[in-house]
C-alpha cells in the first residue's frame, strides 16, 4: 500500500528568524513522523531556488522579508502535527534568543538594545573586550560602528556587507588605533579564545593574520599536526588585501602581533591579493622586528602546505609526513567520448577552492567557477557547465538568507548528488572543515553520497585532533564510504589531478 505525498507551502509575511535558527527548525520538523521533507526559511531568491529543487512551488509575491514553511507529508493527516512542530520549534528559538526565565526570587534584566549600551552597562567591559557582530549583512554596519564608537575592536562575522561600508569602518578604526576583523571574518583566535569557526589548537609561537578563514584553518591544522601551536589568529576579511581596501586591517594586525612578545613568527595568509597591495605589504613586513612569512595564493606562488612547511623550517621544527586515510582507485576508462573526463570540486571554503583552482589550472587549463580566476570563466546561476569546474558554496551569493555551508550542508549535498550522477564527472574533489561552530558531524551527511558516487572521491579534511567533531573519526567515516582523505588540501587536489589524468 502506498501513501500519496501531500505538499504544504505557507508564506508568513514579516516573520523573521536567523538562518541558523531556521536550520534547526527545519531539522526538528523533518524528524516528525509523517514528514518526508521540511524547509523553513526566509524567502530569499536563493532559498526559493532550493525549494524548487525540492519539488515545491514557491508562493507568489514572496520577498526576502517573509518566512516560508514548506512541507512534504506522507498524507493529509500529518499536516496538523507537522505545523504544531513548526510552532514549537520557532517558539524554542525565540526563548533561546531572550534567555531562559529566571527562578523564584530572581529579577530579570532586559538585555541591552545596542552594542554601545552593552559596553556601558558592563562599565566598559574588561580590558581587551571586543564586539562580535553576527547579524544580516545589511544591519552589520550600524552595530560595528557602535562598537568602534565605544572604543572597542570589532569582529564582523556577517557577510554581504557592502564594500563602501567596510571602507568607512576600517578607515575609522585606523584613525582610532582600533581593529576591524572582517566583514565575513569566519575564524579568529584572540587571547587564546577561538571565535567563529576556529580550529582547536594549543598556544604556540605562531601568530596568523588571515584574509581567509579556511586558509587560516588549513595552516592551523597542518601546524597542529607538526606539534606547533598558534597563539593568535586575527582575521581581517577576504577583501582586506584588495586594491579597494589596501590592507588596512592587515597592517594593524601585523603591528599588534609584532608587539606581542609571545609571537616568534607571523604568517599572513590570503586568497590571491592585489599585486600592488602585496608589494606594499612586503615592504611593511620588512620593517617589523618579528619575522613574517607571506602565504599569499596566486599563480606561481607556493600553496598553503608549502607555506606551512616553510614556517616549520624557519622555526627549526621537522616537517612531518602529512596524513592520508583510505585510497581511491581510478575510474575505469570509458569508451564513450567525454565520459568520466571532468574534475568537479565542491567546496565550503573559498580559499581552499582558490588553491585547488590554481593547482588544477596549471594541469588542466581553465577551470569554471562561481569565484573564477578570471571573469570569463564565471559559472551561471545553475553552477554547472560541460567543463572542469569548482564551486565555493560559502560565497556571499550562496549564503544570502542561508547559514554558511560549514553549518548547513543542504545546498552542497544537493549539487553533490547531481555531479556524482553525471557520467561526465571523472573525479569529485571535496573539502570538509572542522572546528568550533561548524556542523557537528559532516562526515555522516556526506558518506551516503560518497558511497553512491560513480567516480573516485578525494576529500581535504581540514581539522585538528582536538576539534569537537573528532579528526580521526571523521576521516574513518569518509574513507569507509570510499573517499581518499588528506589533511592537506594541496595534496588532495594533486591526487585528484592524478586520478583524472588516469581517467582521461
Amino acid at each position: 500500500m502506498t501513501t500519496d505525498v501531500v505538499s504544504h507551502v505557507e508564506l508568513r509575511p514579516g516573520a523573521y528568524a536567523d538562518s541558523v535558527a531556521l536550520l534547526r527548525v527545519s531539522r526538528d520538523v523533518a524528524a516528525v513522523a509523517g514528514v518526508a521533507a521540511a524547509q523553513v526559511a526566509m524567502a530569499t531568491e536563493l532559498n526559493l531556488d532550493v525549494l524548487r529543487g525540492m519539488g515545491f512551488t514557491p508562493p507568489a509575491g514572496a520577498t526576502a522579508n517573509d518566512m516560508v514553511v514548506a512541507l512534504h507529508l506522507d498524507g493529509a493527516d500529518a499536516l496538523e502535527p507537522a505545523l504544531l512542530a513548526v510552532e514549537r520549534a520557532l517558539s524554542a528559538t525565540r526563548r533561546a534568543g531572550t534567555g531562559s526565565p529566571g527562578g523564584a526570587g530572581t529579577v530579570e534584566v532586559e538585555p541591552p538594545r545596542t552594542t554601545g549600551s552593552a559596553f556601558r552597562r558592563e562599565g566598559g567591559g574588561p580590558t581587551g573586550a571586543l564586539a562580535l557582530v553576527s547579524v544580516p549583512g545589511a544591519s552589520a554596519f550600524v552595530e560595528a560602528m557602535d562598537a568602534l564608537d565605544a572604543g572597542r575592536d570589532v569582529m564582523v562575522f556577517s557577510d554581504n556587507v557592502p564594500l563602501e561600508q567596510e571602507l568607512v569602518l576600517k578607515r575609522t578604526a585606523a584613525e582610532r588605533g582600533l581593529l576591524v576583523m572582517g566583514p565575513d571574518c569566519g575564524t579568529a583566535v584572540v587571547g587564546g579564545l577561538g571565535l567563529g569557526f576556529a580550529s582547536a589548537t594549543g598556544p604556540g609561537p605562531v601568530g596568523i593574520v588571515a584574509a581567509s578563514g579556511t586558509g587560516c584553518q588549513q595552516l592551523m591544522a597542518l601546524l597542529d599536526h607538526a606539534g606547533v601551536g598558534v597563539g593568535s589568529a586575527l582575521g581581517v576579511g577576504g577583501r582586506d588585501l584588495s586594491a579597494d581596501v589596501g590592507g588596512l586591517s592587515t597592517r594593524e594586525s601585523l603591528r599588534r602581533l609584532d608587539a606581542d612578545t609571545e609571537v616568534e613568527l607571523v604568517v599572513v595568509v590570503s586568497k590571491p591579493p592585489s599585486a600592488e597591495v602585496a608589494a606594499s605589504l612586503r615592504e611593511y613586513a620588512a620593517t617589523l622586528g618579528t619575522p613574517v612569512e607571506l602565504a599569499l595564493l596566486g599563480e606561481g606562488e607556493p600553496d598553503l602546505t608549502a607555506a606551512a612547511e616553510a614556517v616549520l623550517e624557519r622555526l627549526g621544527r621537522p616537517v612531518p609526513e602529512w596524513p592520508q586515510w583510505g585510497a581511491a582507485s581510478p575510474r575505469v576508462r570509458s569508451s564513450r567520448p567525454g565520459e568520466g573526463s571532468l574534475l568537479r570540486g565542491l567546496f565550503v571554503g573559498g580559499t581552499l577552492c582558490d588553491e585547488a583552482m590554481l593547482l588544477a589550472t596549471a594541469a588542466l587549463g581553465p577551470i569554471r567557477s562561481n569565484i573564477p580566476l578570471s571573469p570569463d570563466l564565471a559559472l551561471g546561476p545553475d553552477l554547472t557547465a560541460d567543463a572542469h569546474l569548482m564551486v565555493d558554496f560559502g560565497d556571499d551569493t550562496l549564503t544570502a538568507g542561508r547559514a554558511h555551508p560549514m553549518i548547513d550542508p543542504t545546498l552542497r549535498l544537493e549539487h553533490l548528488g547531481r555531479q556524482a550522477g553525471d557520467p561526465r564527472t571523472g573525479v569529485l574533489l571535496l573539502d570538509v572543515v572542522l572546528g568550533h561552530g561548524a556542523e557537528a558531524d559532516p562526515a555522516a551527511g556526506l558518506a551516503p553520497a560518497i558511497e553512491q558516487a560513480r567516480c573516485p572521491v578525494v576529500v581535504a579534511l581540514v581539522g585538528t585532533s582536538a576539534d569537537p567533531q573528532g579528526l580521526d573519526r571523521q576521516a574513518t567515516v569518509l574513507s569507509a564510504a570510499g573517499a581518499e582523505v588528506h589533511l592537506s588540501n594541496a595534496a588532495a587536489c594533486r591526487r585528484a589531478l592524478e586520478l583524472i589524468g588516469d581517467a582521461r
